[in-house]
Order: structure tokens, then C-alpha cells, then sequence
């Protein structure tokens, strides 16, 4: 005896005529929250299948037959599920709105000025950090230990702390590191915050060292950027192309040190501090200490 299911593809309603026991796709799914990163949790009401493939529509997919599964980023995603039986499947999609959270802004206040940095929802293992050290006062008091004119201004280093006017800075941390986030679009631009890191292979980043990208003047060798980020694996567009030639950087940088914010209000406070007067060590002659709150 022939059984009627009914199968919702891509937002349509198909009739199946189908020989009892063939394998039907259906699930629910209750999300903890519409705002990335969420956890969303699948309950698998096929019928007569003995697998399952899913995919999540991030890349990730899974053959669990009721999965969980976190969206880390804001987006429209789709989800497929294969219901299988022997050599039959049946297939259903549904749409998911993943929604991006408020963006964070931190205020660095200096004796030279002051910036606010709003952070990256595309890095969040490094906005999450930066958040965590800064609402904790872990900042206040250290000193921007490195600076090179042209470059960057950097800073976090929690043995910088009074520290005297010898002493070796740029090898402290809070004892842990932070996985690498390279994001298409998070690149050197002149106000970039982004992450120090050591030699690690992983290119994992100091937990609290970071730097403020001054840069040269305006780079103008659309070729020269071109075959740079070919190089790396990756490619800039068009207009992010014209924003180096518009406001300069270090491309370089970039896909090697994440990138997890930018300056939006104090650009002129990165020129003031990477021009004093500093010894052969790159540390300024007198100290420029910071203090990092959370402002929204």
C-alpha cells in the first residue's frame, strides 16, 4: 500500500508518492538565541531512515541523528537533511537567520589622547579577550613598549608595569595564547588594532600584547598588493584596494597577524605616540602608559 508524504524543499510543499517504509527528511529546530554566536538544537523527525547526513550551511556538516550545532557568525543559512535508507534518501531544507550581535568599543585613554576601538564581531576569540582584559583593569598601567614611526605603536605587555627604564620588554603575557582569526576584509589599514604574536607555527596570538597600525603614507601599487595577497592564499577587492591607496597601512601584515578591530575616533593619537623620542630598543625615552576601558 502506497503512503502520501509530504516533503518541504526550499520553502515548497511537495506531494511524494512513496512505497511504505522509504526513508522522509523532517526536522524542527529550537535555536538558544538569534544573536551569533548560538547554539542551535535539532530534533530529527524523519521517518524510516537508519542515517543521516546534515549540513549545516557554514561548511560544517554532521551524521549524528539529532546534532547541535553553533553558528559563530551573523548570516542567512540553509539546512539540508539527508534521510537514507539503504540505497533511497529523502532530502528537506530549512532557512535559519543568524542575527550580528552589538559591536563592542573599548576607549584607550594615553597622556597623548585618547581612542576608541570598536572590535571585530568576525574575531571574537580576540574581542572576547580584549573585553575580559580590559573590564578587568589588566591594561591600566602598562605601557605602550614599542614604537616605530611609520609602522605601529605597541603595547600589553603586563611586565611593562613599571618597569624600569633597562628592562628588556616584549616577552610577557597572561599565559595563554590566542587561536589566529584571519577574516577576509580584517586587514592593516592605518587604525588597525591586531594582535602580537611570537614565532608559533599556529600564528596564534600573545593573550595581551597588542598594536595600533600607523603605516606609511598612501600605497598607490594596486599590482604590487595584487601579487602580494596572491601570495598569501587570499585577494583583495577592488575596494579594499583603493582603501590602502586612500589611507595607507601595512599589507604585509596581512593573514599573518589578526587584525580584530579599528580606531574609529583618535587617529591623530598613533602619530603623536610613534614620533617620541625612544632608544635603540624602540621604547620611548618616557613612558606612554595606557589605560583600556569597556564602553559599550
Amino acid at each position: 500500500m502506497k503512503q502520501l508524504t509530504y516533503l518541504v524543499f526550499a520553502g515548497f510543499t511537495v506531494l511524494l508518492m512513496a512505497c511504505g517504509g522509504e526513508p522522509t527528511a523532517d526536522f524542527t529546530m529550537n535555536p538558544s538565541g538569534d544573536l551569533a554566536p548560538v547554539t542551535v538544537e535539532f530534533t530529527n523527525t524523519s521517518k524510516s531512515a537508519d542515517r543521516y547526513m546534515w549540513d549545516f550551511g557554514d561548511g560544517n556538516t554532521s551524521e549524528a541523528e539529532a546534532p547541535s550545532h553553533t553558528y559563530d557568525y551573523w548570516g542567512d543559512y540553509t539546512i539540508t537533511l539527508r534521510a537514507i535508507k539503504g540505497n533511497k534518501e529523502n532530502i528537506t531544507t530549512q532557512q535559519i537567520s543568524i542575527k550580528e550581535p552589538p559591536r563592542r568599543k573599548v576607549l584607550i585613554e594615553t597622556d597623548y589622547g585618547n581612542m576608541t576601538v570598536e572590535l571585530s564581531n568576525l574575531t571574537p576569540l580576540h574581542r572576547d579577550n580584549f573585553v575580559k582584559l580590559a573590564s578587568e583593569g589588566y591594561f591600566d598601567g602598562l605601557l605602550f613598549h614599542r614604537v616605530i614611526s611609520g609602522f605601529m605603536i605597541q603595547g600589553g605587555d603586563p611586565e611593562s608595569r613599571n618597569a624600569p627604564p633597562t628592562k628588556k620588554l616584549g616577552m610577557g603575557s597572561p599565559g595563554y595564547r590566542v587561536p589566529a582569526e584571519f577574516r577576509r576584509g580584517m586587514y592593516h589599514y592605518k587604525g588597525a588594532i591586531a594582535a602580537a604574536r611570537d614565532g608559533n607555527p599556529q600564528k596564534a596570538s600573545n593573550g595581551s600584547q597588542y598594536y595600533l597600525v600607523q603605516g606609511g603614507g598612501p600605497i598607490t601599487d594596486a599590482g604590487r598588493l595584487t601579487s602580494m595577497a596572491a601570495s598569501r592564499g587570499f585577494s583583495y577587492t577592488a575596494d579594499e584596494i583603493a582603501y590602502y591607496q586612500k589611507v595607507g597601512g601595512r599589507p604585509d601584515l596581512d593573514n599573518n597577524y589578526t587584525v580584530f578591530g579599528y580606531v574609529i575616533e583618535g587617529f591623530d593619537v598613533i602619530d603623536k605616540i610613534a614620533a617620541v623620542p625612544k632608544n635603540a630598543a624602540d621604547r620611548p625615552l618616557e613612558d606612554v602608559k595606557m589605560k583600556v576601558s569597556v564602553l559599550e
